[in-house]
């Protein structure tokens, strides 16, 4: 990730509402209705081999219930038969039983090894469909929803290696080629990785093109390309264009090469590990900045320029391009600053604080050619504002001024695993990662297509709020936009620890989630209030109220697929579909 430009998370302040006050519960009825299958749903329940944290959370807590998010109120289901069963709602007292769109091909019950049937919908007209035996197919749909009657057409159906799910595809046309671009996902034995799981995970990012050959039209793939990792992603998602892919992750993804590019990448892998002295050494006063620069033995006072302004400095060197240049951390006085060559040929600046007493983190900002001499009074000074953190005794003096971290403080669902997940986007043409977040504590929650033609939302836990990012992979001064908040749902989640499935509407109204059996908990946007309401303790009256409401499903399975619509939430037990209407009113 040497070269990859590091990003950071710009909230919005306005969508934050520092003074929630949390959800009331609401016992307010919530319209339930039930489709009984006609067959249970293809469930693929994991192996002996299959034991890992990995193999839990790629197939284990598969979702089988699939939105399509360019029709609204659509779902889909693969049943024990191979078929692709849609339910397309338009009245909630007219429900109609699911109906047959697709059947595969293929005798699923004939193979031991396979996993999960998987879908997902690349454009309004055409979907990816996997058997989870490792076959991969294209079918173009046509127009779907409402009762659509157009038969599905295979256009491409190939074996494409072990079983995979689907976890993402886009359809996109480029200098008037028609493709389609699909990410496979799955968890590979590693018999090289002794000490780890003894698995690896690999992201194949497959693309299928149309190909004229005289007159004969036909798909084949254009491009196959592989990503091997630690863990499995949370989040995996193509460019609307096909030109780049984003993943959010534990574990770090790289592109598996072929031998020569193997070869080249381990070349500037070994240049980029060789130890380089620093270009300068800095130290600091709370006054004034020293920085020290060491120059070649021909170089004389005449060949050095040194430019000071209030913010920047620049330092060149006969007529080379600039040795140091750049923003300041910090203004300086620049009418004041100096520079000096010293006996042992090396160029000495002195740049006077325009603030004094802070000390500067970093000297020109993004720099980190230098290295900061700091001397024995400053880590002096470091330990001794730092010694009331630490402590023999857990928390020996409660009551004084600057009490230590007290790690009982810490709530249980304050803890979560995996608190340096990182999003890194990839170039599709270099292979290589282009921007890169650590989201440090940001946990990951869940994704959401807000947009069918964007990239699909995923929401992150930023304090106790859980907050919704939209990619823009067109936008590189704006590619990750803050466009919703669910207040408090971070902190809220966090509690819930029989949680399977997290989902919120496409218009932001709610935020729901499930938990394993029959429990669903809703959690609407606030509201305002058609009654006044007070609050006794602070004397004020209440605008609004966020309302918590739970629905309890009459079943006995567990949940196996979660969706969530703008009007309803769709919950999927193996032989029944639940419809709950969750109308954004009062």
């Amino acid at each position: 990730m040497a070269g990859a430009a590091h990003c950071s998370l710009q909230t919005k302040r306005l969508l934050l509402d520092p003074k929630f006050e949390g959800y009331k519960l609401s016992l307010e009825p919530l319209a339930c209705y039930q489709l009984g299958l006609d067959a249970a749903v293809a469930e693929v329940k994991l192996r002996d081999d299959q034991y890992t944290l990995d193999h839990m959370r790629a197939f284990g807590m598969y979702n089988y219930l699939h939105l399509d998010s360019w029709y609204q109120d659509n779902v889909y289901y693969v049943d024990q038969f191979g078929r692709v069963m849609n339910l397309s709602v338009t009245l909630d007292t007219a429900l109609q039983k699911p109906r047959e769109v697709f059947r595969l091909p293929t005798d699923l019950t004939s193979y031991d090894n396979r996993l999960c049937a998987s879908i997902h919908f690349s454009s309004s007209t055409w979907v990816t469909l996997s058997d989870g035996t490792g076959r991969l197919f294209l079918i173009k749909s046509g127009k779907r929803g409402n009762g659509a009657s157009e038969k599905w057409e295979i256009v491409f159906n190939e074996e494409l290696g072990s079983p995979f799910i689907i976890a993402h595809s886009v359809s996109f046309v480029k200098s008037d080629v028609h493709s389609v671009s699909v990410l496979l996902l799955r968890v590979e034995k590693d018999e090289l990785d002794a000490k780890g799981s003894g698995f690896h995970i690999t992201l194949e990012w497959v693309t299928i093109a149309e190909i004229s050959k005289e007159g004969d039209h036909r798909y084949e793939i254009f491009k196959r390309r592989i990503l091997q990792g630690k863990s499995v992603p949370h989040y995996a998602a193509i460019e609307p264009s096909g030109n780049g892919l984003m993943i959010v992750s534990y574990k770090p993804f790289k592109f598996i090469q072929d031998e020569d590019n193997k070869l080249e990448e381990n070349d500037d892998a070994k240049e980029t590990n060789e130890k380089k002295d620093p270009l300068y050494y800095w130290h600091q006063t709370d006054d004034d900045v020293t920085i020290t620069v060491h120059i070649p033995e021909d170089i004389t006072k005449d060949d050095i320029k040194v430019r000071f302004s209030p913010d920047n400095i620049c330092v060149t060197l006969k007529d080379q391009p600039p040795l140091m240049e750049g923003k300041l951390y910090s203004s300086v006085d620049h009418e004041s600053c100096t520079w000096i060559i010293r006996e042992n040929k090396s160029l000495e600046i002195s740049l006077i604080k325009k603030n004094e007493g802070p000390q500067w983190p970093e000297l020109i900002i993004g720099d980190t050619r230098g290295e900061f001499i700091m001397d024995s009074s400053q880590c002096s000074e470091i330990t001794e504002s730092l010694m009331h953190l630490t402590s023999e005794v857990m928390n020996p003096n409660p009551e004084k001024e600057n009490p230590p971290c007290n790690a009982q403080e810490l709530e249980e669902c304050d803890a979560f695993l995996e608190d340096s997940a990182s999003l890194c986007r990839f170039d599709g043409d270099t292979l290589k990662v282009t921007h890169v977040i650590n989201l440090g504590s940001n946990q990951y929650l869940f994704s959401v297509v807000v947009d069918p033609k964007e990239m699909p939302c995923f929401c992150l836990r930023h304090d106790v709020d859980a907050l919704l990012w939209q990619p823009h992979s067109d936008q590189p001064e704006n590619m990750w936009e803050h466009i919703a908040t669910f207040n408090a749902l971070g902190y809220v989640q966090a509690s819930k620890q029989d949680k399977k499935f997290m989902a919120c509407a496409p218009d932001y109204s709610y935020a729901a989630l499930c938990e394993c059996l029959r429990r669903v908990f809703i959690y609407r946007q606030p509201t305002p209030l058609s009654t006044v309401l007070y609050n006794r303790k602070e004397g004020r009256q209440v605008g609004q109220v966020a309302k918590q409401l739970v629905a309890t499903l009459e079943a006995h399975d567990p949940i196996l697929g979660f969706q969530a619509t703008s009007e309803r939430l769709f919950v999927l037990t193996t032989k029944t579909l639940f419809l709950i209407k969750v109308s954004s009113g009062n």
